[in-house]
Order: C-alpha cells, then structure tokens, then sequence
C-alpha cells in the first residue's frame, strides 16, 4: 500500500464535477477521485481549517466512533472495479480489528478529521494512479517497453487538471 496525503480539491467550472486528487507521500504519483458536491465540501473545509456551526455528517460519525470508544486507525482505497473506487475505514475498537466499507469520498473526509493515514493499494495506483514525467524523462531517448502499455495521453490529462479551479473558496460559485 502507498501512503498518500490530500493534494487539493478542485472544480471544472464548464461541468462543476469535482475531485479530489491524492499525491502520494514518497513520490511523484497521484490519484484522481472525482466526488459528490457535498463531500468535496465537506474535505474542502477540513482542509482550509474552517468549522461549520452545526456538525455536518463526517464530523458527527467521527464524534460517534470517538464516543463509543473507536479510533480512527486509517483509510484505504482498496479496489477500483468498473471505474468505481472503493473504500475501507479501519478501526480499533478496543482492541478489536474492524473494517468498514465506504466510498472514498466519505473516508477521505473522515481520515482528515481524525488526522488517520489514507492509503492506497498498489494494484489501483497501477490502475488509474498518474506519474508525471520530469523534464529530463521527456528529453531523454524512449527505449520500447518490455510489454504493450495502456495508451494515454498524459499531456492532455495535465491540461485538463490544471483548468479546474482550487477550492479555496468553495461554495462560493
């Protein structure tokens, strides 16, 4: 498994999708997740450091887990089958191992509030994690690969991510 920290949270305006990109802590690797409204809100304003008066929902499961004596252990982004990413909270409840099925969206707000570790398995990295290439790897000679790789466009998929907005001032559209 890579651990991996929120990037940022960002917003096509021509579709208003969001996503939310995780970058690996150790390399230069990231993976897209697009999200809900709501949840992109509720990471958005986790990550800027801001509260809302009443408790929105990841907080409030975060304070029940808490109450019932649970802890937060970490979050993993486990499978991706048929474009859909899956999700598990990993919990410590007294000492009993628990795992909870989730959308990424959801456990990726919860693992902020609680400060938990989010990782990813590698064989979803592999899947649909991006590695920019450096200046120096596009200048240098292309040697063929061994096998046939998927084709991409990753020139393409840059510009795109890079005309979405930051949400810094999310909920302000």
């Amino acid at each position: 498994m890579v651990e991996m920290t929120v990037e940022s949270v960002r917003i096509n305006l021509a579709t208003q999708q969001r996503v939310v990109i995780l970058k690996a802590l150790r390399q230069e690797r990231y993976l897209f997740i697009w999200i809900a409204h709501a949840e992109a809100y509720a990471i958005a304003i986790e990550l800027q450091g801001a509260s809302s008066p009443r408790p929105l929902t990841h907080d409030l499961l975060k304070n029940v887990i808490t109450e019932l004596g649970a802890k937060i252990i970490s979050v993993v982004i486990s499978d991706l089958i048929d474009d859909i990413f899956y999700a598990r909270i990993i919990l410590d409840a007294d000492g009993r191992h628990v795992e909870i099925d989730a959308r990424p969206s959801d456990a990726i707000a919860l693992a902020i509030r609680a400060k938990a570790p989010i990782y990813v398995e590698e064989s979803v990295l592999e899947r649909a994690g991006v590695t920019p290439e450096t200046s120096e790897e596009q200048s240098l000679p292309k040697t063929p690969p061994k096998k046939e790789p998927e084709p991409d466009n990753l020139e393409a998929y840059r510009d795109f991510i890079n005309s979405l907005d930051v949400l810094d001032e999310f909920g302000k559209d």
